[in-house]
């Protein structure tokens, strides 16, 4: 694979801009370096943008990263995003001294949060104790029970992780480490939404999810570009089935008590509140990300000599945060909409989704449409009259899970109605078909 190295001396010419007032930076403190081989990695290749690195973070930059970073927030919360790669490989030591950075300079009556994806391998109880009492927020990355998890994520040599993974995960329960589960829904998992899903309601017990599609892009640079994906990737079609599956178990049986985040960004939509999750928002740009040798980038999937905006060393990170180029970066994500989405009726949700996936063409020939669009177009008007009636539930002060109760009525008044209805009769489910060749065709008068 070709990809360019960085130029660690080169310093962008940056423009100021607008300055949010609050920002998130993804932190890569070991770079890509990761003890998985998962086939559909991203970012493994990143690796060959700095040769010859030791891919470790050194004190140093650790201090002054997290002094900035708390400086240049102007709100009173501010959470450090832990990522990789695999972020344990650089040693429990060094996120102790993180924290103990953290106190330092935080500003009087900031509250510091930590988030930590990992993939679980290493964890043991010393990690869970010291995330229990740090109070760290844990992402586990599992793709669903043993059989789809080991599809794609494999170690160095090819072996299957999931042992190792469940072993990291009761490390993480026996401590008392609160944990979400990220899912990457591809080939090999998409079209097994409820098994994915009640495994980890079930058997991990997880409340918390994502389900993050992979659009795998086929080409020789690593980057993102080109129109085409690899046989992984999963389809539009099928992740709009996913989450529509996931979610008609979902609305029936767990409302307020599993918690799947596309689902908490759509209520959040329909409520008339932002989405709260930046490939959703109508403008990006204030998601960056950091590798271990303080290069930041306008967003963690664009890690290309491109979009790099500087090194923290040389360049404030207020000032790359705040520049004329990460604002127009991030409003292109709303100015280059085609006009197939600007016509759509869940663009209000959507909003075109992630830039780095908007690389098909509308069925009128317009460039800029998300690969996943169908998908989301789907899934989206799927929900549209649950989330009508949660929304409804909260306006009137009364708890969202309330659904529950009004679906499983409707459920029993509409098998009553069945019931009731001849073979020849209109479907009462309003088809259009004979009752025969409908809903009673699972039944034999």
């Amino acid at each position: 694979m070709s990809l360019t190295p960085i130029r660690v001396d080169e310093i962008p010419v940056l423009e100021p801009g607008p300055m949010p007032r609050a920002f998130h930076l993804m932190t890569k403190p070991s770079g890509a370096i990761c003890n998985l081989d998962c086939k559909y990695c991203y970012f493994l290749s990143k690796e060959r943008l700095y040769p010859g690195s030791d891919f470790r973070m050194n004190p140093t930059l650790l201090e002054e990263y997290t002094r900035q970073y708390m400086e240049a927030q102007q709100v009173p919360e501010v959470t450090f995003a832990w990522q990789g790669g695999e972020p344990t490989l650089m040693g429990l030591d060094f996120f102790r001294e993180a924290v103990s950075y953290q106190q330092k300079h935080k500003k009087p009556g900031m509250q510091v949060h930590n988030s930590f994806q990992t993939n679980g391998v290493l964890l043991d109880d010393d990690w869970a104790q010291f995330f229990r009492d740090k109070d760290f927020l844990i992402g586990l990355s599992v793709d669903g029970p043993a059989q789809l998890h080991d599809a794609y994520r494999v170690d160095k040599g090819g072996q299957p992780t999931f042992d190792r993974v469940m072993r990291g995960r009761a490390v993480l329960e026996r401590n008392e480490v609160k944990f979400n589960i990220l899912c990457t829904v591809h080939a090999a998992n998409a079209d097994h939404p409820l098994e994915v899903y009640r495994f980890f309601r079930d058997e991990l017990k997880a409340e918390f999810m994502q389900f993050i599609p992979i659009v795998e892009r086929d080409n020789d640079t690593g980057y993102q570009e080109g129109d085409g994906v690899k046989d992984r990737s999963v389809t539009a079609e099928q992740y709009g089935r996913f989450l529509s599956d996931i979610f008609d178990e979902w609305v029936r049986h767990d409302v307020g008590r599993v918690f799947v985040q596309i689902f908490d960004v759509a209520l959040a939509a329909w409520s008339g509140n932002r989405p709260g999750l930046c490939i959703f928002e109508e403008t990006c740009g204030a998601a960056l990300a950091m590798e271990h040798n303080g290069d930041v980038f306008s967003c963690d999937h664009y890690v290309e000599p491109d979009y790099r905006l500087g090194n923290i060393n040389v360049v404030p990170l207020e000032a790359m945060v705040g520049s004329q180029q990460q604002f127009e970066f991030g409003q292109h994500k709303r100015d280059s909409l085609p006009q197939y989405c600007l016509d759509c009726e869940v663009r209000f949700v959507c909003n075109g989704g992630c830039p780095k996936n908007r690389f098909i063409h509308t069925p009128d020939g317009e460039p800029g449409l998300n690969y996943l669009c169908a998908g989301y177009r789907h899934f989206f008007n799927h929900v549209r009259r649950p989330m009508e009636m949660m929304t409804a539930e909260l306006r009137a002060g009364r708890p969202p899970a309330n659904v529950m109760l009004s679906l499983a009525r409707e459920q029993l008044e509409f098998e009553a109605l069945l019931a009731s209805t001849g073979r020849n009769d209109p479907c009462p489910c309003g088809s259009g078909l004979k009752f025969k060749r409908c809903h009673g065709r699972s039944r034999r008068n």
